[in-house]
Order: C-alpha cells, then sequence, then structure tokens
C-alpha cells in the first residue's frame, strides 16, 4: 500500500465519523418515490492484496477480515480477490427522496483507490463573484399550478444565445441575494440556489416547453436555466491545502446553526488552492489576558471541534459538507488544516 493511499485513509478517518444520512427534502404533489443510495468510502483492490492484508491496514487488525468479507457480499471466497475488485470500507446507507423522471443511473467509475460516495452532488449549489449567464427562463407552468413538481410541463423563454433541442437537459437555479462578510461587509458573491431538472420536449419559435424530471426543491416560475452537466457522485480523497485557513460563510439554506451533515460553504476556492475531496477542521481559539497586570492579550491554542469535506470548488468560494461536529457551528467559524 503506497503512501498516497494511506494518507488518503488518514484523511478518510479523521473526516469521516459521521458517514452522511442526508435526505432531500420534496415537494411533491404526487408519485413521490424513495431511492435508496449509498454513502461510504471504497478501496480498490492491487495486485497482492488480501482480505487479512486489507482489515490490518485499514481497520488495524488483520483479524477484522471476516467482517469486511461480510460487508462485501460480491465476494464469493474471501481468499481469493482480484485487482480492480471494489472493497467497501465503511458503509451508511441513506435513503433521499427524489422527484425525478427516466434520470440516468449513476454509474461508479473508478478512478482512484478511495472516495468518498455523495449521492445527492447534483443538488448542490454554488457561489460566484458574478452570476452565471442563463440559458432561459420559466414563465409559465401549464395549468397555473401555485408547486412545480415531477411531470409538470413548463413553458421556457430562451435567452438570446441559446437554441433549445429537444432532449436536452437544463438545470433550474435561482440566484439569491449577494453575500457580503460578516465583518468586513466586503463582498463575496452570489449564491446560486439549485432547485430541480428540466428536460426539453418541444421547441417553439419564440419559447419552449419543457418537462420537470426532477426537483430538489419547489420548482418556481422565474427560475433559471443552466445546461445540466451530470456530475461524479465519488469524491476523490486527495490532500488538503497546508496551512489554509478561512471561514464558513453561511449554509446553503441560511440557517442560523449549522450542524452534521449541512451542505455550506467557504470563503476558500481554487485560487487558494482548494479542491474537492479534500478535508478541513473548524476550530475556535480563545483570546485570554496573560498577566492582568499588563495590557497584553495572547491567543490559546486552536481547538477542533468539527470537519469538512470540500464537495465542489469555484474560484474564490467551495461548497462543503459537514461531515462531523462536537457543538453547535454558526457562520463565520473559523477553519484550517491540519485535520484533527
Amino acid at each position: 500500500m503506497n503512501y498516497h493511499i494511506k494518507f488518503r485513509l488518514v484523511v478518510c478517518l479523521s473526516m469521516f465519523a459521521a458517514i452522511i444520512a442526508f435526505s432531500v427534502s420534496s415537494y411533491a404533489e404526487e408519485g413521490e418515490t424513495s431511492v435508496e443510495h449509498e454513502a461510504g468510502v471504497y478501496y480498490t483492490v492491487q495486485k497482492g492484496d488480501t482480505l487479512w492484508d486489507l482489515s490490518h491496514q485499514f481497520l488495524d487488525s488483520p483479524w477484522q477480515w471476516p467482517g469486511m468479507w461480510s460487508e462485501n457480499s460480491q465476494i464469493a471466497n474471501p481468499h481469493r480477490i482480484y485487482p480492480g475488485d471494489r472493497i467497501r470500507l465503511f458503509q451508511r446507507k441513506d435513503v433521499d427522496k427524489w422527484i425525478e423522471k427516466d434520470l440516468d443511473k449513476e454509474v461508479v467509475i473508478e478512478k482512484e483507490p478511495l472516495y468518498y460516495f455523495y449521492s445527492s452532488i447534483d443538488k448542490i449549489g454554488f457561489i460566484k463573484k458574478e452570476p452565471v449567464t442563463p440559458s432561459g427562463t420559466i414563465f409559465e407552468v401549464k395549468d397555473d399550478k401555485e408547486m412545480i413538481s415531477k411531470g409538470d410541463l413548463v413553458y421556457i423563454r430562451p435567452n438570446e444565445n441559446t437554441s433549445f433541442i429537444p432532449g436536452s437537459k437544463f438545470t433550474v437555479y435561482r440566484t439569491l441575494k449577494p453575500l457580503k462578510d460578516r465583518k468586513t461587509n466586503s463582498y463575496i458573491g452570489i449564491q446560486h440556489y439549485l432547485t430541480g431538472i428540466v428536460e426539453i420536449t418541444k421547441v417553439e419559435p419564440k419559447f419552449a416547453v419543457a418537462s420537470v424530471i426532477g426537483s430538489f426543491r419547489p420548482v418556481e416560475v422565474n427560475d433559471l436555466l443552466i445546461p445540466y452537466i451530470k456530475r461524479s457522485p465519488q469524491i476523490i480523497l486527495t490532500e488538503s491545502k497546508k496551512e489554509l485557513k478561512g471561514k464558513i460563510i453561511v449554509s446553503e439554506e441560511h440557517a442560523s446553526i449549522i450542524g452534521d451533515n449541512t451542505v455550506a460553504f467557504i470563503d476558500k476556492g481554487n485560487m487558494d488552492g482548494v479542491r474537492p475531496g479534500q478535508g478541513y477542521s473548524i476550530f475556535y481559539q480563545e483570546k485570554k489576558q496573560l498577566d492582568p497586570g499588563t495590557k497584553g492579550d495572547v491567543y490559546l491554542t486552536p481547538v477542533n471541534f468539527g470537519t469538512l469535506l470540500v464537495l465542489h470548488a469555484e474560484e474564490t468560494t467551495s461548497t462543503v459538507l459537514i461531515t462531523s461536529s462536537e457543538k453547535s457551528i454558526y457562520p463565520g467559524a473559523d477553519i484550517h488544516f491540519p485535520l484533527r
């Protein structure tokens, strides 16, 4: 087992004390179905590996290999595993409620031995300095429904530079109010809040008709469209940026208190060396007076109380998942490397 695999596992064990149980709330009027997804960490068997060795490497004891075997029913003979086989090291199942119609199934593509599987990757939004240029706008819904959900038909007004094609898919979103730093009041960016997926069914001279095939949150008239790009649910674990320090801007749903399994945004992005699959600690650092007779203060040693995983990175911000927290997290909380 090479150093990089060992490093990724250490990161994994540090960050994923709590594997997600992230439930996607839906507002379907009818036809709501529950689809069971898996969230976990996997390893791809290399030449020379045995369950005995993997158990010793990842679970600290070779004698735990029967448990690893029982968690991987695809292995017929525990004494015979082959390069390319996928072994589940840690697993927790979650049930995401999707309002969907004929969405393409996720295809697992093995790129690296260790990755975090996040089934709700398509619904996470992002923050950009400038809003993206939309492909079109929902200007009407068939039958004037107040709540737009699975199977509903919506009417799209295209952008001047957009030509719709039947069968093409688009992510539906809306932009929220500009975000500013809580202390300095400096401009951060615009949050893009994803609400669903539509598929173009018919194109008229001045508008297009689309069917709602997925709804993460209530879709509304005046929501915008951008081309749908299928994202892999595999978040490859990678080395974090050393000495990085930043802050949590806000949770995706703008909750006043942030807890485990919550999607949030941080004020660091690609320009700062942040990449998907990196992990960071959430910490606090108290300032105390060293000597009552003097005016000098000192900062005490930082105390880590939570972890997060980067799901998506923009230039100056990133979308993250809070993977564990020992106390309530508030917007503005500090983050850094190393992991605890």
